[in-house]
């Protein structure tokens, strides 16, 4: 297949790519290297350094054969999309390329405000862009587990039966996001089953858990980044790099918060398994993608155990909770789509943390160097902390 990576430079994406090559597919790339300032602008750098974009796409048409198609282009820029598009007529269209981060939309009107014009136009964009030059190739957007909040039922994937009022029907089910983040994924999650309906788009809107992981290549210039600052590091990576540089894990308030997770390999998985088993004309569906559920309190306790095992003295030192969510709740989502699909997960988190923890060892003093970049300044209530500047 011909598989057209918005979002390539990322964690997730850069990944994909090679994954799907691996697989025999022909990979092209969409990005606008906004990833990187991000970081930079929070004063934080990758776990693992990651060669230049030129060094990356050099290093992949040396090890897989033919070169990338790139384009370096904000997907906000419609007539560019559309033009790399036609040029490289994707079969599936991979759409990683938004802010994902909670904090950084949390920190004041005018990031709250470029997250939500960066990915909801960006992705409205896309849509008009697939409409006109490419209809029948197959969407899967990047969604998030966030869209859902913490309902106290069990959450389905994407869809539920509803009896009210003597009538029944089946509807999407509701969202309660919990930043101006989440939100603007699940405007991007309306948009899109619109245009399924409206045009005759095909889409897989993928609900994903956290996802953790350290993927480090034989060849350097092939691995992908791993974050570990408040606003841009998932939980369990910033557990792990605290772990690796002797700084005590840093959960937000009691630790109760529940979400579900996978690793990186399994989302490879998932993504591939999504992108070769395609929906039907106009078909928009859901898939949950995680593999376990877990609390903030279960993941300390699996990196302090897999730190223990590798000869790391980690210690726990939980924090105020900076955001507004519940401590104690129910959580339980339905994912059964993409096993159905044969979705097989790999190594249990417990023999996955000790690899992690061994490949982000060599990187310590790259970690320590950021460390104060570890700790939440951002809180929801009151935005950036004062020394938290804007370029």
């Amino acid at each position: 297949m011909r598989v057209l990576i918005a979002g390539v430079d990322g964690y997730i994406g850069w990944s994909l790519a090679q994954h799907l090559a691996r697989r025999g597919h022909t990979v092209g790339g969409i990005d606008a290297l906004l990833r990187r300032g991000w970081v930079a602008e929070v004063g934080s750098v990758s776990a693992i350094p990651i060669a230049p974009l030129p060094e990356r796409l050099a290093a992949f048409e040396e090890h897989f054969g033919d070169p990338m198609p790139f384009h370096e282009l904000d997907l906000r820029n419609h007539e560019a999309l559309g033009a790399a598009l036609r040029a490289f007529e994707p079969e599936v269209v991979v759409h990683l390329a938004e802010c994902p981060s909670a904090p950084y939309s949390m920190v004041d009107f005018q990031h709250a405000d470029f997250v939500q014009t960066n990915n909801v136009s960006g992705t409205l964009s896309l849509l008009f862009a697939m409409r006109d030059h490419c209809p029948e190739a197959h969407l899967i957007k990047l969604g998030t587990m966030g869209e859902y909040g913490t309902p106290n039922v069990d959450i389905p994937e994407g869809f539920f039966e509803i009896e009210y009022r003597g009538r029944r029907d089946t509807m999407p089910f509701p969202r309660q996001a919990g930043s101006w983040y989440h939100w603007s994924k699940v405007f991007d999650s309306q948009n899109v089953a619109f245009a399924c309906r409206l045009w005759g788009l095909r889409a897989t809107d993928v609900m994903q858990g956290v996802v953790y992981g350290a993927l480090t290549e034989e060849d350097p210039r092939l691995n992908t980044r791993l974050d570990f600052d408040e606003v841009f590091g998932t939980a369990l990576n910033r557990f792990c790099c605290q772990a690796v540089i002797g700084r005590p894990l840093t959960p937000y308030g009691q630790g109760g918060q529940s979400r579900g997770f996978l690793s990186l390999a399994d989302s490879l998985q998932c993504l591939t398994l999504a992108a070769e088993n395609a929906p039907e004309h106009g078909e928009y569906r859901v898939f949950n993608q995680l593999r376990d559920v877990l609390s903030v309190r279960d993941l300390v306790r699996l990196v302090r155990d897999a730190g223990a095992g590798l000869g790391l003295d980690v210690q726990i030192k939980p924090v105020d909770n900076p955001r507004l969510e519940a401590e104690q709740h129910y959580y339980r989502p339905d994912a059964e789509k993409l096993r159905r699909l044969g979705f097989t997960p790999s190594l249990p988190i417990e023999e996955e943390l000790p690899v992690m923890i061994n490949r982000l060892l060599p990187y310590r003093n790259r970690i320590s160097a950021h460390a104060d970049r570890l700790l939440p300044t951002v809180s929801w209530r009151d935005g950036r902390a004062p020394h938290w500047e804007t370029p």
